[in-house]
């Protein structure tokens, strides 16, 4: 057993992954899938009910949570940025979320977009696209101020301003690399020990049970970890990509 045949971006209907950008992919049928979950719970919390039931206030919870996120990280125009913000925060969150459910048992394997640099790692580049084009636009070439330190003799912001620079450049990888490790070392931790779990009971002893039943009981932990993993991952892209924001409207 492969734990890394699960992270395999193949056609659907089995054919092999060629040359073409007009393939259907399992990544993106998930993606869709992502979507289609973002959408229905979203038109759950539109119904603006005088008394809100618990699907109204689970959707208004979320938005003043990630709405928290902007106005304290950017300020008053926060709102402005809520959107862009909004969105990486309910795509990364259902996307780690649904690629942990047990989806298997019915015979649908999921599969983390998540789990792809490349996913994350576009999300970041917009982020980042956002940041350089707010910052020049509010502040043209005055914007290039984030990188010298206010106040500090020239020979110190002679050696800090290259620093700040080369730091500011790695934002976007790191961003990005974040959600995309956690997701990754999460799904081959569960695949090893699930396969943990059915090579000792296929020993047919006493003692390949008892392994079996503690790597299953340390699953169940790991698979309640990757849950939380989960939404911890969403919400450091959100709170990062605001600060990113607040430092390109505030030059801080």
């Amino acid at each position: 057993m492969d734990p890394m045949h699960q992270f395999a971006i193949t056609p659907i209907g089995g054919e092999e992954l060629v040359a073409s950008p007009f393939q259907f992919t399992n990544s993106a049928l998930w993606m869709m899938i992502v979507l289609a979950a973002v959408v229905i719970f979203m038109w759950g919390g539109t119904r603006r009910q005088l008394v809100p039931g618990r699907w109204q206030a689970a959707v208004e919870g979320l938005t003043g949570f990630v709405g928290d996120i902007a106005r304290q990280s950017i300020g008053p125009e926060g709102r402005r940025y809520l959107p862009w913000i909004f969105t990486a925060f309910v795509f990364i969150l259902f996307s780690n979320w649904l690629g942990a459910m047990p989806f298997a048992i019915a015979g649908a394997h999921p599969f983390t977009v998540t789990s792809h640099f490349s996913i994350t790692g576009f999300m970041s580049i917009l982020s980042f696209a956002i940041v350089l084009g707010v910052g020049f636009w509010k502040h043209g070439l005055h914007f290039f101020s984030l990188f010298v330190p206010k106040g500090a003799p020239l020979p110190v912001k002679a050696f800090v301003a290259p620093i700040e620079f080369v730091s500011f450049l790695v934002r976007p990888f790191s961003l990005g690399l974040r959600p995309f490790v956690a997701m990754f070392a999460g799904h081959v931790l569960l695949e090893v020990f699930g396969n943990f779990v059915v090579q000792a009971l296929n020993a047919g002893s006493a003692t390949g049970f008892a392994v079996s039943v503690l790597c299953f009981v340390f699953l169940i932990f790991v698979n309640a970890l990757e849950l939380l993993v989960g939404g911890i991952q969403a919400y450091v892209f959100a709170l990062l990509t605001a600060l990113y924001i607040n430092d390109a409207v505030n030059l801080h």
